[in-house]
């Protein structure tokens, strides 16, 4: 016989004790069990002492996790987080320098855990770890050189402690004084600092300018981009990754207006180091600014001046058409689209003003390679000709896209591309080497105008293999590219497609796919429409749900259906299951489709944040909620996957949202593939019967032979 659901078999450690194997009733108080446990050991006040996990996290049991404990887990019996915390507080401030740092090191470890947080906190100890960084640390100051470790490790667990506390939300950021932040930009401006104590104070300045506007304003007056800069040029990723951090978050926070006229954010810009080097976040999110139309024009004319050798000239020089006629031969010759005012080129964000300055950046810097491209193509018919205009404004727009320029941050970006750290402007380069690699790739393929967007794929291509091998520089970069010729891709996409068994070597094959996933794409919107229609009409019939409390399961019932002119949700208890659909008018309960803000799953759902929720992964698997008015909302259980996918995809399509759910990937999938089969018979002219051929009769006699 099994044992009782709500019994866990665990074994409880105690220091100088041989661990016991207890069996915990999870219907028992935890102060009962505690004061069992502490009864087995004959000590006494069990008040004063709690379980915590006995791994890594040293987490405690409380009543809100304690139904995690599994069979087989290790728990330790500790003081309580109460007495933890007024320990702590009282040895932090020990005047001995070694207690001190145990203290603070062993504070930084039990703040992880939002339960001795919250009782720490409740002592006031934020306003203690603060004071300790504005003024404590000043009497440890002659001390510094003859005891510069100890001083670091000091500095540094308390600001981690700081940090894992804030980290639970409790305590606003609004709270702090300036004098705090001075201290905590002062450590971020030193030259030479403590790596630790560098990753914490940026990680402390990222949440302030986060979380409180008013703590931006204060943070950007002792701090600014030019300070953060020198910490992008060292080798500590993780000190890279803080910084940017930091620096995204002052773009994030800071006025439109600062954002234009900042000069520290236009040098960032060129470098865009932030653009592509997240290990652990990816923080550059600003779409870059466009300048004024005078500084657009003055690079225009600067980019004709160095192409052509040509100075510009006086305004009463020769009639205005004549000199109309000049600008737009030679704008012509740079390769604009808009041959009269170039400047209309650069008003798509992405890229805006960002490829104009690359342009201009590789004219001044690399003024060969800019000549050369721009009268190589001047030279070609004008079908062969690589424009470099146009050809600048859609490679900075691919670099964008590459290194995901423009886009919000991401925790779930991984990717760290150390060359952009070894040139001050390093995107500008990075740009500089791309072009000409268009350029030589447009020759390769001996392109015409009409195979622009071909040539950029190939770049595409070329640029992406190279930074999958991680170069360490530009020149590695630059080298690689060397390898990856337009010769060498086709040899590539050759040796790949040999690889897989649905393209061979055969071009009609290839021929035959891409018109067949063309003919797919143009169906889908149809087969999509029609799953659309099925999930509104299952909600018109309407579903069955079953109540469930946090505390056991009861046989109640409720019901839950759409009107057919899907504007309105009826609703309404049940006594019992029903055997069939439920009338409109038997539901008391109205709910206006108009009304709905929005539909969450899983553990976003209100009945799954209540304390005692059944928090179970099949139970979570089936929960969905609508949200409506301000603060209320209507909690679903789905009796099975199947009714969830329906109900969670018919409503975001009430909605008009998309339906992303499982079940309609499957039923696109399937109903896609039998529409394609079915206009493949249609192109072979055979005919399908409209009804479905007759069963083979079952033999009236078995008695036969087979004579072989």
């Amino acid at each position: 016989m099994p044992p009782p659901a709500d019994i866990v078999k665990v074994a409880i450690e105690w220091p100088g004790a041989f661990p016991r194997l207890m069996e915990i009733d999870q219907k028992k108080p935890l102060s009962a069990i505690i004061k069992e446990v502490c009864e087995g050991w004959s000590l006494g006040n069990p008040e004063n002492y709690a379980l915590q996990n006995a791994d890594s996290t040293n987490f405690y049991i409380t009543e809100k996790n304690r139904n995690d404990i599994k069979n087989g887990s290790i728990l330790r019996l500790t003081t309580s987080p109460a007495q933890t915390a007024q320990q702590l507080h009282e040895r932090i401030q020990s005047s001995s320098m070694d207690a001190k740092l145990e203290a603070l090191k062993d504070l930084a470890s039990a703040s992880r855990d939002i339960t001795f947080a919250q009782e720490f906190i409740n002592l006031d100890g934020i306003s203690l770890l603060t004071q300790m960084v504005e003024s404590g640390t000043e009497r440890y100051q002659k001390l510094q050189k003859i005891m510069k470790p100890c001083f670091g490790d000091l500095l540094s667990f308390t600001l981690t402690a700081f940090v894992e506390l804030m980290d639970h939300g409790i305590v606003s950021w609004d709270t702090f004084s300036v004098a705090f932040i001075k201290k905590i930009a002062s450590y971020v401006n030193k030259s030479a600092m403590d790596t630790a104590v560098l990753q914490r104070s940026l990680a402390i300045l990222e949440s302030m300018v986060l979380n409180s506007q008013d703590l931006y304003q204060k943070v950007a007056q002792e701090i600014t981009i030019g300070q953060l800069i020198p910490h992008l040029q060292g080798t500590d990723q993780d000190i890279q990754t803080y910084t940017i951090a930091v620096i995204n978050a002052l773009f994030l926070k800071a006025p439109e207006e600062k954002r234009q006229v900042d000069s520290a954010f236009h040098c960032l810009t060129a470098s865009c180091v932030c653009a592509c080097v997240r290990a652990r976040k990816q923080h550059y999110s600003q779409t870059l600014p466009l300048l004024a139309a005078p500084a657009q024009r003055d690079i225009i004319f600067e980019l004709r001046r160095i192409a052509f050798d040509v100075e510009c000239e006086p305004n009463n020089s020769g009639s205005i058409e004549k000199r109309k006629s000049m600008y737009t031969r030679d704008y012509k010759k740079l390769g604009f689209i808009n041959h009269v005012n170039p400047a209309v080129d650069f008003t798509q964000i992405p890229p805006g003003m960002l490829a104009l300055d690359n342009m201009l950046y590789l004219a001044k810097h690399h003024q060969d390679a800019y000549i050369r491209i721009v009268l190589e193509n001047s030279s070609r018919e004008d079908k062969h000709e690589c424009p470099f205009g146009r050809s600048s404004i859609e490679l900075t727009k691919m670099l964008c896209e590459i290194l995901k320029v423009g886009e919000l941050p991401s925790e779930n970006c991984h990717d760290f591309h150390p060359m952009f750290f070894t040139h001050d402007r390093s995107f500008k380069e990075f740009f500089c080497i791309c072009i000409q690699l268009l350029n030589k790739t447009w020759k390769e393929m001996r392109a015409t105008s009409e195979d622009f967007n071909k040539v950029m794929q190939v770049v595409r291509e070329q640029i992406m293999r190279a930074l999958a091998a991680k170069p360490n520089s530009l020149d590695q970069f630059k080298s690689r590219l060397q390898n990856l010729s337009y010769t060498e891709i086709l040899k590539i996409r050759q040796s790949e497609r040999m690889n897989q068994e649905d393209f061979q070597s055969r071009p009609i094959q290839l021929q035959l796919w891409n018109t067949f996933q063309e003919l797919r794409e143009k169906i889908q919107p149809e087969i999509m429409e029609l799953i659309k229609q099925q999930r509104l009409n299952r909600l018109c019939e309407g579903t069955c749900f079953r109540k469930i409390s946090c505390r056991r399961r009861q046989d109640k019932f409720w019901y839950c259906r759409l009107s057919p002119n899907h504007k309105v949700l009826h609703y309404g208890d049940l006594e019992e299951h029903p055997q069939g659909e439920v009338p409109h008018d038997s539901l008391q309960d109205k709910l206006p489709v108009a009304d709905i803000k929005a539909v969450v799953t899983g553990k976003d759902c209100p009945h799954m944040k209540e304390k005692g929720a059944l928090k179970q992964k099949e139970v979570l698997e089936l929960a969905f909620s609508i949200l409506y008015e301000s603060d209320e909302y209507l909690n679903f259980i789905a009796p099975d996957k199947h009714e969830y996918c329906v109900w969670t995809d018919g409503l975001n399509a009430l909605l008009g949202k998309e339906m992303t759910s499982e079940f309609t990937k499957s039923d696109l999938d399937t109903l896609l593939s039998m529409e394609m089969k079915l206009r493949l018979l249609d192109l072979e002219n055979i005919q399908i019967p409209e009804a479905p051929p007759p069963i083979p009769k079952e033999p009236s006699n078995y008695d036969f032979v087979y004579d072989n």
